[in-house]
This record gives C-alpha cells, sequence and structure tokens, in this order.
C-alpha cells in the first residue's frame, strides 16, 4: 500500500549538512512530509536524528542545505522563531515549571487575561477548566489541575506536554523520543494522540528507537546511520527486520 499523498510538502528539508569539529554529524539529509503524515524518524544513537530535529527547530544552523516551509525557505535563529512560524518541537525532557502548577503549565505563554479598568488579571478559573476539559479528552489523567507539576510522575509530565502541544496546534509537530518516560499505558494514549492529530492533516515528525511504536502510527520513514539517510519510503512497504537492517547497515533501500 502506498501511503504517499499528493499534496505539497508542507515542510521540506534539502540536503542539510552539519559539523562539529571533526565530526560530521550530518552528511546531504533530505525529508520532506506532507499535511496529515506521521514521518518516522530512525536510526541509532549518534544518527543525527537529533541534530536534524534541533536544525528544523532552530536550536542550530546547517552548515550546508536548506530548509522549507510551505514552499518558503526559511532560517530560524532560535526555536523561539520556528515556534512563532508554527514549529513546535516536543522533546524527551521538555522543560517545565515544577514549582507552577499543571494549569500553570498547559497555559505557559498563552495565558488568558482579564481586564478591569486601571487593573489586569489571569482568569485562572477558566484556565483550570479549559485544562480540565482538554486532559480529559484526551485521555491523561492528573490528581489535579491545581497540583505542582513538580510532584507529578515523569511518564504524568510529559503526557501533560504532549496534551498541551497537541491543543495549541501548529503546523508541524517534531516529537522527539517523546514516550520514552511514559509507562505503557501513557504510551498508548500518546499514540493514539498522534493519530488523532495526523487525522486532523497536521503533519508530524516522530523520533522515536521503539520501531514498533513507528510501525503502529508512522505512514513513512526515514533511516539514519552515520548521519546520512540509510533508506527511506512507506512503512507498510516494508517488515520490521528490513528496517532494522537499514539501522544497523545491512541494506540500503530508497523510495
Amino acid at each position: 500500500m502506498n501511503t504517499r499523498n499528493s499534496a505539497s510538502p508542507t515542510l521540506e528539508v534539502r540536503d542539510a549538512s552539519k559539523s562539529f569539529g571533526n565530526v560530521h554529524a550530518l552528511r546531504k539529509v533530505s525529508l520532506d512530509i506532507r499535511p496529515g503524515e506521521v514521518l518516522g524518524l530512525l536510526g541509532d544513537n549518534g544518527a543525527g536524528k537529533s541534530t536534524l530535529i534541533k536544525i528544523i527547530a532552530g536550536n542550530y544552523s546547517a552548515d550546508e542545505g536548506e530548509v522549507f516551509l510551505e514552499k518558503r525557505k526559511v532560517r530560524f535563529d532560535s526555536p523561539a522563531e520556528a515556534r512563532k512560524a508554527g514549529i513546535e518541537t516536543v522533546y524527551q525532557n521538555s522543560p517545565i515549571c515544577e514549582n507552577a502548577s499543571v494549569t500553570a503549565n498547559f497555559f505557559i505563554g498563552r495565558e488568558l487575561c482579564g481586564k478591569v479598568p486601571g487593573f489586569r488579571f489571569l482568569r485562572e478559573g477558566t484556565m483550570s477548566r479549559e485544562t480540565e476539559q482538554v486532559l480529559s479528552d484526551i485521555g491523561i489523567k492528573v490528581p489535579s489541575v491545581k497540583a505542582k507539576m513538580g510532584f507529578l510522575s515523569g511518564g504524568q509530565r510529559q503526557a501533560i506536554i504532549l496534551g498541551r502541544f497537541f491543543h495549541w496546534g501548529g503546523k508541524v509537530a517534531l516529537l522527539d523520543e517523546p514516550f520514552a518516560a511514559l509507562g505503557i499505558s501513557e504510551s498508548r494514549k500518546g499514540l493514539q494522540l498522534i493519530r488523532q492529530v495526523s487525522a486532523k492533516g497536521l503533519p508530524i515528525i516522530l523520533v522515536t528507537h521503539n520501531i514498533e511504536y513507528a510501525f503502529q502510527v508512522c505512514t513513512r520513514f526515514v533511516v539514519l546511520r552515520h548521519g546520512a539517510v540509510a533508506g527511506t519510503g512507506d512503512i507498510r512497504n516494508v517488515s520490521v527486520d528490513e528496517v532494522v537492517s537499514m539501522i544497523t547497515g545491512a541494506i540500503h533501500v530508497a523510495s
């Protein structure tokens, strides 16, 4: 089955290269992703996955190559610029405010404010109710939205970060090992969130070491090995063993 769609790429990377001293982290890597696709970015440790994600997200600048967002060439000098353009990133250890509530973390940077003459105030009740509703709708359970994030489990924190991202949306989602701190049940909910959001047309790039997860939600894949593309194609056209062989260097497949 060919899952490739005919829409124009939302995001395209062309021949990206990046070195750190004598270490070549990326060697002319290209990929693209279209609306509603989930692209699995796969590879062993040190393959270049996180470097590529950080170039797209504005953490690094590529030494060579180009990035296009909705056909427009872009170059982000910071993650804030990338977020403003609609590229949202969820990392394995995404930053949180441990001493702030679940609600405060959910609305960070997007706080709802009310105004009366000469005074501005946070609409805390409205934000709490909206946080409760969103978390309930996507199946994330916490003791209370008033609880401080520092008292939650690692899995609960990561699930809230995922829920926050999916609620606010964007043009492209970059998920870098988002399930590493989650248990089996929470990971299943996270995978379901990916399905729900991609069904609405949001393109998602998923970096994961868990090939089983990739086969559950991804439409296409790109395998990196030693900073270069070792295989790419529709994920339903390959087996788990073939993908593992690409990761380890036994075979190279491109389509």
